[in-house]
């Protein structure tokens, strides 16, 4: 990747820690609302549901509104746990409040950051909501690293759709060969990249399936060693 100027982060799961965010957000929700299930019970029920909601949202199957509620529905129906739509639609709206205050990022993001934005053009490209998005990364000061953040909201399109991509890149002023796509969903980040006809690396943190179709990291920092 010698002639490499431009990278292209995603955020969630990526630098921004959502699960552990995430989870911070829950426990304080579902005893704000008294909601008496287990933390760990509950989010063993709705972290899949949230991400099956989430790809038919890429997909372009649901709306943003339908996400934000059936994923909590959904999850509450099957712990078999009786909660009113109100009690749901509120759940919803602060889940939505407090995420972006938490802060923490992916191991080793800080020190990598410090690494790579001395030698490239750093930007983000992401699916979340504009104004969710643009909260988690002021609470977590990362701001300061990226030049620019492409969010779905606003481009009109999701990854993998190639629109984003190519949207990223002109408004930038980048190009396909100096520039790279990093991030944690095969499907979003790098197959969408890759389609485009951009370089990827792959952040497998999750136990995602090993594959040879782009280069592969398990740590942040690994960045440093081979960029």
């Amino acid at each position: 990747m010698k002639n490499l100027k431009n990278i292209f982060f995603d955020l969630d799961h990526t630098i921004w820690d959502f699960e552990k965010n995430s989870a911070l957000t829950f426990e304080k929700l579902l005893k704000k609302y008294k909601v008496r299930i287990p933390l760990e019970s509950f989010l063993k029920i709705y972290i899949p549901l949230n991400f099956k909601y989430w790809k038919l949202y890429r997909e372009e199957k649901i709306t943003k509104e339908f996400l934000r509620y059936n994923r909590l529905k959904s999850a509450f129906d099957k712990l078999e746990y009786e909660i009113s739509d109100e009690i749901i639609n509120s759940i919803s709206d602060d889940y939505i409040k407090y995420l972006p205050k938490n802060y923490h990022l992916m191991p080793m993001a800080l020190e990598t950051l410090d690494y790579l934005v001395n030698k490239y053009n750093l930007y983000i490209i992401t699916n979340g909501f504009k104004n969710v998005q643009k909260n988690k990364i002021n609470s977590s000061g990362i701001i300061k690293y990226f030049k620019k953040v492409y969010d779905s909201e606003t481009v009109g399109v999701k990854k993998p759709n190639p629109f984003i991509f190519e949207y990223s890149l002109n408004d930038s002023k980048s190009k396909k060969t100096d520039s790279i796509m990093i991030g944690d969903s095969y499907e979003a980040d790098i197959k969408g990249a890759l389609d485009y006809g951009l370089e990827a690396i792959h952040l497998i943190a999750h136990g995602e399936k090993i594959h040879s179709d782009c280069k592969i990291i398990h740590k942040l920092d690994e960045l440093m060693k081979i960029l």
